[in-house]
């Protein structure tokens, strides 16, 4: 992804952010659209998993049908239905059923389907509970579907997410929904949104530009730098470590 779509990327984000949280603080809105970007990303590493598992019998749906292959393929495969999410387990480490997918999510949003947040509480709770054993515990924790300050009643809320999650899939639909993607677009957010609330981005995480000087600094050979990098690392410590980021760039 080029610097130019990153910035695209971003503006567009913080731009959603800004026309849609209303009263509501950066730190509070924030949960909200890093939660739902999260759901697209795994969702779509989901749906593409599904495709070579299922092979042939991934069902080809016109653009005007709006349901979901898989929510098709489930229907029609009921027996069968089990032994996919075990084999999905395997091999993608998690299971998100039809429902619960971003691109349902993102439909019932459109077409301001009352029964979204209902929808969107029973997925979060199976990604987090259900979905592979405790790896996503807590996962969706900080976002409070029923906060007042989405709306008094939950019809307002349902039509406030309906509202947020409609504009969040416009902006992004023609973004990539890759691992590289969803994290420029989380790192673009962190900044801007402690930005909004007076603080500083590095206080959530190391800055990327900074995170890639200090990869590139530790896989020099120390003793004859000139030599450029080295070709294995025995040990690498981070001593505050956070999410990992810098010892997945150090890897890479």
């Amino acid at each position: 992804m080029s610097h130019k779509d990153q910035q695209q990327l971003g503006n567009t984000l913080w731009n959603i952010a800004n026309d849609l949280r209303g009263a509501m603080n950066a730190d509070d809105f924030r949960d909200y659209m890093l939660s739902f970007l999260f759901l697209r990303y795994l969702s779509y590493n989901y749906e593409e998993a599904a495709k070579k598992e299922l092979g042939k019998d991934y069902p080809n749906l016109l653009e005007t049908d709006k349901k979901t292959p898989l929510s098709v393929w489930y229907a029609s495969n009921k027996d069968e239905v089990v032994e996919f999410e075990q084999q999905m387990r395997r091999k993608v480490h998690y299971v998100i059923e039809p429902n619960h997918l971003w691109s349902n999510i993102s439909e019932m949003a459109r077409t301001q389907n009352p029964e979204l947040l209902v929808t969107l509480e029973s997925g979060f709770r199976y990604i987090e509970n259900e979905s592979f054993e405790s790896a996503f515990q807590g996962l969706f924790s900080e976002i409070n579907l029923n906060s007042e300050k989405l709306g008094k009643t939950s019809a307002e809320r349902n039509k406030k997410l309906c509202t947020i999650i409609q504009k969040i899939a416009e902006g992004i639909a023609e973004f990539s929904a890759n691992s590289d993607t969803i994290g420029d677009a989380y790192e673009y957010l962190i900044g801007e949104f402690a930005a909004g609330s007076g603080k500083k981005a590095g206080e959530f995480y190391t800055p990327q530009q900074i995170s890639t000087i200090l990869s590139e600094t530790v896989t020099l050979d120390s003793q004859e730098p000139k030599t450029g990098k080295k070709k294995k690392l025995d040990k690498v410590l981070d001593m505050a470590c956070g999410s990992g980021s810098l010892l997945l760039n150090v890897r890479k």
